[in-house]
């Protein structure tokens, strides 16, 4: 029983992470690149791609470790990076012309 628990709690913290990755990729997708330049950031290309790679290593590799460098590209992102976004950006993900 107690096995079964341990089981059932891993495969939410995984489904979590796969979770917060999925959300980090579409949000570093909707940025703008220029919004990326203005915030002094890693282009939007390298984001992508970590976060790309995140949520590869989520889905097809089953090793803890690699999941949790995921996890931490992933609360990089959130805490750093798109609160800086968000900043320069004026609180939109993208760029809405108004007429």
């Amino acid at each position: 029983m107690l096995m079964t628990a341990f089981g059932d709690v891993m495969w939410l913290l995984y489904t979590a992470m796969l979770v917060l990755a999925v959300v980090a990729f579409a949000m570093a997708l909707l940025f703008r690149e220029d919004a990326y330049r203005a915030a002094d950031k890693q282009n939007k290309g390298f984001w992508l791609i970590i976060l790309g790679v995140a949520v590869a290593v989520n889905l097809l590799v089953p090793m803890l470790f690699l999941q949790l460098a995921g996890l931490v590209a992933t609360i990089v992102f959130f805490v750093d990076v798109r609160p800086a976004l968000t900043r320069v950006s004026g609180g939109r993900l993208w760029n809405r012309t108004r007429r």
